[in-house]
Protein backbone atom coordinates (compact mmCIF):
# COMPACT_ATOMS: atom_id res chain seq x y z
CA UNK A 1 0.00 0.00 0.00
CA UNK A 2 2.75 2.55 1.26
CA UNK A 3 4.96 1.90 -2.23
CA UNK A 4 1.39 2.43 -4.51
CA UNK A 5 0.83 6.18 -2.25
CA UNK A 6 4.66 6.96 -2.74
CA UNK A 7 4.25 5.92 -6.05
CA UNK A 8 1.46 7.99 -6.91
CA UNK A 9 3.09 10.88 -5.21
CA UNK A 10 6.13 10.75 -7.55
CA UNK A 11 3.91 10.19 -10.54
CA UNK A 12 1.47 13.57 -9.16
CA UNK A 13 5.22 16.02 -8.45
CA UNK A 14 6.26 14.42 -12.16
CA UNK A 15 2.88 15.49 -13.59
CA UNK A 16 3.21 19.08 -11.94
CA UNK A 17 6.53 19.79 -12.40
CA UNK A 18 5.85 19.41 -16.77
CA UNK A 19 2.40 21.45 -16.34
CA UNK A 20 4.64 24.14 -14.44
CA UNK A 21 7.41 24.24 -16.94
CA UNK A 22 6.75 28.17 -18.13
CA UNK A 23 8.45 26.78 -21.70
CA UNK A 24 5.75 23.54 -22.49
CA UNK A 25 5.67 23.24 -25.96
CA UNK A 26 8.13 25.78 -27.33
CA UNK A 27 10.65 23.51 -28.38
CA UNK A 28 8.59 22.50 -31.09
CA UNK A 29 8.56 25.98 -32.57
CA UNK A 30 10.36 26.50 -35.92
CA UNK A 31 11.89 30.01 -34.29
CA UNK A 32 11.91 29.36 -30.60
CA UNK A 33 11.60 33.24 -29.55
CA UNK A 34 7.89 33.93 -31.66
CA UNK A 35 5.02 32.06 -31.42
CA UNK A 36 2.56 31.55 -34.50
CA UNK A 37 0.64 33.95 -33.63
CA UNK A 38 3.50 36.61 -33.80
CA UNK A 39 5.32 35.22 -36.78
CA UNK A 40 1.69 35.53 -39.00
CA UNK A 41 1.22 39.32 -37.43
CA UNK A 42 5.10 40.20 -38.18
CA UNK A 43 4.38 38.50 -42.11
CA UNK A 44 1.29 40.84 -42.35
CA UNK A 45 2.45 44.16 -41.28
CA UNK A 46 0.41 43.87 -37.87
CA UNK A 47 1.26 46.39 -35.22
CA UNK A 48 1.29 43.79 -32.41
CA UNK A 49 0.78 46.81 -29.76
CA UNK A 50 4.36 48.10 -30.87
CA UNK A 51 2.26 51.30 -31.07
CA UNK A 52 0.51 51.09 -27.68
CA UNK A 53 1.94 54.51 -26.49
CA UNK A 54 0.42 56.10 -29.46
CA UNK A 55 -3.52 54.16 -29.25
CA UNK A 56 -3.31 54.88 -25.46
CA UNK A 57 -2.69 58.83 -25.68
CA UNK A 58 -5.50 59.12 -28.52
CA UNK A 59 -3.12 58.94 -31.70
CA UNK A 60 -5.30 56.44 -33.57
CA UNK A 61 -3.47 53.92 -36.11
CA UNK A 62 -4.84 53.87 -39.31
CA UNK A 63 -6.56 50.54 -39.50
CA UNK A 64 -8.22 51.06 -36.56
CA UNK A 65 -9.43 54.43 -38.14
CA UNK A 66 -10.80 52.38 -41.55
CA UNK A 67 -12.53 50.39 -39.67
CA UNK A 68 -14.32 53.43 -37.70
CA UNK A 69 -14.49 55.18 -40.68
CA UNK A 70 -18.66 55.25 -41.00
CA UNK A 71 -18.66 55.92 -37.17
CA UNK A 72 -15.72 58.84 -37.56
CA UNK A 73 -17.48 60.70 -40.55
CA UNK A 74 -14.45 60.38 -42.47
CA UNK A 75 -14.85 62.33 -46.00
CA UNK A 76 -13.77 60.54 -48.99
CA UNK A 77 -10.63 62.67 -49.15
CA UNK A 78 -9.86 61.57 -45.49
CA UNK A 79 -10.72 58.01 -46.38
CA UNK A 80 -8.38 57.58 -49.85
CA UNK A 81 -5.64 59.55 -47.16
CA UNK A 82 -5.84 57.49 -44.14
CA UNK A 83 -5.93 54.09 -46.80
CA UNK A 84 -2.88 55.57 -48.57
CA UNK A 85 -1.02 55.58 -45.24
CA UNK A 86 -1.89 52.51 -43.93
CA UNK A 87 -0.56 50.84 -47.17
CA UNK A 88 2.46 52.74 -46.53
CA UNK A 89 2.67 51.53 -43.49
CA UNK A 90 2.47 48.14 -44.36
CA UNK A 91 4.58 48.63 -47.09
CA UNK A 92 7.30 49.40 -44.50
CA UNK A 93 6.13 47.11 -41.80
CA UNK A 94 5.85 43.79 -43.80
CA UNK A 95 9.52 43.75 -44.86
CA UNK A 96 10.88 44.40 -41.42
CA UNK A 97 8.40 41.93 -39.98
CA UNK A 98 10.36 39.58 -42.57
CA UNK A 99 13.71 40.46 -41.30
CA UNK A 100 12.67 40.07 -37.73
CA UNK A 101 11.47 36.36 -37.92
CA UNK A 102 14.81 35.74 -39.89
CA UNK A 103 17.11 37.68 -36.97
CA UNK A 104 15.12 36.05 -34.00
CA UNK A 105 15.92 32.34 -35.29
CA UNK A 106 19.86 33.18 -35.61
CA UNK A 107 20.53 32.76 -32.14
CA UNK A 108 18.59 29.65 -31.72
CA UNK A 109 20.28 28.11 -34.62
CA UNK A 110 23.88 29.07 -32.93
CA UNK A 111 22.96 27.87 -29.67
CA UNK A 112 21.61 24.41 -31.35
CA UNK A 113 24.41 24.05 -33.40
CA UNK A 114 27.15 24.96 -30.30
CA UNK A 115 28.75 27.66 -32.94
CA UNK A 116 27.70 30.43 -30.47
CA UNK A 117 30.06 32.96 -29.02
CA UNK A 118 29.79 36.12 -26.67
CA UNK A 119 30.57 38.08 -29.72
CA UNK A 120 27.51 36.39 -32.49
CA UNK A 121 25.52 36.61 -29.43
CA UNK A 122 26.38 40.34 -29.44
CA UNK A 123 25.44 40.92 -32.96
CA UNK A 124 22.95 38.90 -33.00
CA UNK A 125 20.75 40.52 -30.37
CA UNK A 126 21.75 43.65 -31.55
CA UNK A 127 20.82 43.46 -35.36
CA UNK A 128 16.81 41.99 -33.50
CA UNK A 129 17.11 45.49 -31.15
CA UNK A 130 17.84 47.50 -34.02
CA UNK A 131 14.80 45.93 -35.91
CA UNK A 132 12.39 45.79 -33.62
CA UNK A 133 13.00 49.55 -32.97
CA UNK A 134 12.67 50.33 -35.97
CA UNK A 135 9.40 48.32 -36.41
CA UNK A 136 8.01 50.29 -33.59
CA UNK A 137 9.19 53.45 -35.10
CA UNK A 138 7.60 52.79 -37.99
CA UNK A 139 3.98 52.00 -36.30
CA UNK A 140 4.12 55.12 -34.11
CA UNK A 141 5.13 57.31 -37.12
CA UNK A 142 1.86 56.04 -39.00
CA UNK A 143 -0.72 56.90 -35.76
CA UNK A 144 1.24 60.43 -35.77
CA UNK A 145 0.31 61.24 -39.30
CA UNK A 146 -3.00 59.39 -39.69
CA UNK A 147 -3.48 61.89 -36.82
CA UNK A 148 -2.94 64.30 -39.04
CA UNK A 149 -5.52 63.87 -41.37
CA UNK A 150 -8.36 63.64 -38.67
CA UNK A 151 -10.34 66.69 -37.19
CA UNK A 152 -9.96 67.60 -33.66
CA UNK A 153 -13.33 66.15 -32.62
CA UNK A 154 -12.60 62.83 -35.04
CA UNK A 155 -9.56 62.44 -32.70
CA UNK A 156 -11.68 63.29 -29.50
CA UNK A 157 -14.23 60.36 -30.88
Amino acid sequence: MKSMVLAALVLASAVAAHAQTPYAGMRARDIKALSEQQIADLNAGRGMGLALAAELNGYPGPVHVLELADQLGLSPSQRASIQRLFDSMKAEAVPLGSRLIEQDADPYKQLAGYTVTPETVWSSTAAVAATQGMLRETHLKYHLFTAGVLSPGQMQR
